[in-house]
């Protein structure tokens, strides 16, 4: 038996029926029941049947640029897609041993896990990390954004990568700086695992493949539009934040509406067929077109930056760590301010050479420095306005642009990769 089959388990005066699935340890056998729970059971005790092979020809392969990679294929008429897995909820299962959900899923196992993506595209499968996303870092960034130009310059029609939720935003960040791709890449994960059947891993999954076969080449982030399972919302990478822990609709664009909408009624029907991946899709904004570039890579980055956040009562001596940083991204108040006590302490810091950009703590709105005292007294200590570019955003593309840029200052100042608006609109 293999994951994928379908089986009978008896117990004792117990019988579970369902899919087989990938295990975390060697003493549990891990099934999908019917109803949409995991069953973890004792192989020692277990008698169990294989009603139905559901093991697919997975051909595994070497591949130069690290991590692994392998190739399934379904029809040589339908689009390539790479499933590029970092790890996260969405590749995730219950260690039966702890109890606790741990990432233990490569890409292949996802496909299995989520069936409904069979018949969709020709898949490729690279793994790039097994991690839970706070374990994400700028290396893997770099890593991450090497594999995806591979996948696409092997021929793949678009990219998923799929990761963990909680800093989702800076991995799609990062990758839409370091990267001009001609086709599109998707960031997708899940809020629930896949053992619980409220799990969002289904529809996150089939709305994003679909997205990433159609006629675009964004880098997006694409999860649950709502509480429902209607819709999928694509957020363009340098513009959407995580604002609920747990809500499968956690996922917002700070200033707009979404990018566009992704109708899951609709793409669970697109299946082989290409022309209604796009046919599901609403755009609320023209996305940037498809095939118009060649892949092009810019990965290097300054990982030499912090973010802080300033707080009333803040000692000034709580950022003498700042001291000899290439970059300082301030999260500041309102129009993006700090106390006066801390302006010469940033004018210091801008005299020994480092870039410090000023966000706001508001959702949304953009800094203006020119309104009040504090605010001119900032920008006559050297800080750079960033405009509406999400803190978290900007921390990322100060670290690209000190290590791509003449100017780096500067480029706080413009728009990059869509983070920075020309202005800023009320959209609710």
């Amino acid at each position: 038996m293999q994951p994928g089959d379908r089986v009978r388990v008896d117990r004792g005066d117990v019988t579970n029926e369902g899919v087989l699935l990938p295990s975390t340890t060697r003493d549990h056998l891990v099934v999908k029941i019917d109803g949409g729970y995991n069953v973890g059971i004792d192989r020692e005790a277990a008698d169990v049947e294989v009603l139905e092979s559901g093991v697919r020809d997975v051909d595994e392969e070497a591949d130069a640029g690290g991590g692994e990679a392998s190739e399934i294929t379904f029809d040589d008429d339908l689009p390539t897609i790479s499933l590029i897995s970092t790890g996260g909820t969405i590749a995730s299962t219950v260690d039966y041993r702890t109890g606790a959900v741990t990432a233990q899923f490569d890409a292949e196992d996802v496909l299995r896990a989520v069936p409904d993506l069979a018949g969709r595209a020709n898949y490729r499968g690279r793994v790039v990390a097994n991690i839970l996303s706070e374990n994400m870092d700028p290396p893997i960034w770099q890593e991450l954004a090497t594999a995806v130009s591979e996948e696409i310059e092997a021929g793949a029609d678009g990219v998923v990568v799929m990761h963990g939720t909680d800093t989702m935003q800076y991995s799609a960040s990062a990758l839409s700086f370091m990267l001009d791709a001609p086709v599109p890449v998707v960031f997708t994960g899940s809020q629930r695992s896949a053992d619980r059947p409220s799990s969002d891993n289904v529809m996150n999954a089939v709305c994003a493949v679909e997205a990433a076969k159609a006629d675009h080449a964004e880098t997006l982030v694409c999860m649950h539009a709502d509480a429902s399972d209607d819709a999928c919302a694509l957020h363009r990478g340098t513009r959407v934040r995580k604002n609920h822990t747990s809500r499968r609709d956690a996922f917002e664009t700070v200033g707009a509406a979404p990018l566009g909408r992704i109708d899951y009624a609709a793409a669970a029907e697109a299946g082989a067929d290409g022309d209604a991946a796009d046919a599901a899709i609403e755009w609320a904004r023209q996305p940037q077109p498809r095939g118009e570039t060649d892949i092009a890579t810019a990965t290097d980055l300054d990982a030499d930056v912090e973010l802080v956040t300033f707080t009333p009562g803040m000692d000034p001596a709580a950022w003498d760590y700042l001291d000899g940083k290439d970059g300082v991204v301030v999260v500041g108040t309102g129009l993006g301010h700090v106390h006066t006590d801390l302006i010469p302490r940033i004018e210091e810091l801008v005299d020994d050479g480092t870039v410090v950009a000023m966000t706001s703590q508001c959702l949304a709105g953009r800094v203006c420095d020119r309104v009040y005292d504090t605010g001119r007294d900032l920008l006559d200590a050297g800080v750079v306005e960033a405009g509406d570019t999400l803190p978290g955003t900007a921390k990322v593309k100060l670290m690209w642009a000190l290590a791509n840029l003449s100017d780096p200052a500067d480029a706080m100042t413009r728009d990059l990769a869509g983070e920075l608006t020309e202005e800023s609109q009320p959209w609710r």
